[in-house]
């Protein structure tokens, strides 16, 4: 007698009719991790951003349209200055909007802080090839201190320097160009009254140009004379703060001289939380011969032992403003170095 199972069907023959299959009730297809890698995707520069609407211009076809972020971007980001892949409707129509899927690999990157003990990075553009730094001469004051984080920052992020004065016909600029003698970037004078941009094109032309400046400094006036469609807003300095009222509520491109120059809200404030102290040391390209000269193990401050710096003001070889630059520096360090340990 054998007791093994025999089926009365062969295993073809199976019915499974009451197998119950649960429906998706998103009635969506399922989850994968594999992204789709949009080889063929349009490929545009990002001018602008508002409300989570993004204005891209189309090299290749000479236009722009409107575009959203894909949510694989969304904890990322994009900034003024990205080239960007994008799919959907990218036909520029009134209502189209095309679709942000890949952000194109980064050759600069600058960034701030809230104030030098927040690390958090708020990027600012990408991909700029150089900052011009607005400074006016008087109304309201320069302030020498926020030129230097601005440096700091440039050098930081790879970034040419270029320093414009505003105003020159209501101050002599000779004193307080004294304080940058010693890093030999470019300097543009201009006037209030009849602005010149004879020195400013040949500077601007075949580069991405980010400008930065104290609210108030004529940022936005100078950004008007370059692109004349562009209609920044302007306003005059506060006459009982002394502070100038920021104009521009956002970063913008706008094309200049077979180049571009990015426009960035004014601020009187740059943290530089995110740079590392030895990159401070760097950016004050003056300095640097002098500090490489310190012993080993030298922190460079005011408290440090046979510093060169304290060597060389006391030789008088740094000039006039030699003791005010080294001030500036160790302000800073002092500042990144808290932070970092923090």
């Amino acid at each position: 007698m054998s007791w093994l199972y025999e089926p009365e069907s062969g295993p073809n023959d199976l019915d499974e009719s009451d197998v119950r299959i649960r429906p998706n009730p998103k009635g969506n297809k399922p989850r994968t991790k594999i992204r789709p890698g949009h080889k063929n995707a349009t490929i545009g520069f990002v001018t602008g951003v508002d409300v989570g609407r993004y204005r891209i211009w189309l090299d290749a076809e000479a236009r722009a349209i409107d575009a959203t972020l894909g949510k694989e971007l969304r904890k990322h980001g994009v900034a003024v200055g990205d080239n960007v892949a994008l799919t959907g409707d990218t036909s520029g129509q009134e209502g189209a909007l095309a679709l942000i899927v890949r952000v194109e690999p980064r050759t600069t990157l600058l960034r701030r802080s809230a104030d030098d003990s927040d690390q958090v990075e708020r990027v600012i553009v990408a991909n700029a090839h150089q900052m011009l730094i607005i400074v006016a001469i008087a109304d309201p004051t320069p302030r020498t201190r926020l030129i230097d984080r601005y440096l700091a920052a440039a050098f930081d992020a790879g970034l040419k320097p270029i320093l414009c004065i505003t105003k020159t016909d209501l101050a002599d600029p000779a004193e307080f160009l004294e304080h940058f003698a010693g890093l030999d970037i470019p300097v543009v004078l201009n006037r209030s009254d009849e602005p010149s941009l004879d020195q400013l094109h040949p500077l601007l032309a075949g580069k991405i140009t980010v400008i930065v400046g104290h609210s108030g400094v004529g940022k936005s006036t100078l950004v008007n004379a370059l692109v004349p469609s562009a209609m920044r807003a302007t306003g005059a300095v506060n006459a009982v703060t002394g502070r100038g009222r920021h104009t521009s509520s956002s970063a913008r491109a706008l094309p200049v001289t077979d180049g571009w120059i990015i426009d960035t809200p004014g601020v009187r404030s740059f943290g530089l939380g995110h740079v590392k102290p030895e990159n401070l040391i760097k950016s004050f390209v003056d300095l640097y011969a002098v500090i490489e000269t310190c012993p080993r193990g030298c922190s460079h401050l005011a408290d440090s032992p046979d510093c060169a710096l304290d060597e060389a003001i006391e030789a008088g070889t740094l000039g006039e403003h030699g003791a005010l630059r080294v001030d500036s520096l160790r302000r800073l360090m002092r500042s990144a170095s808290s932070s970092q340990a923090e």
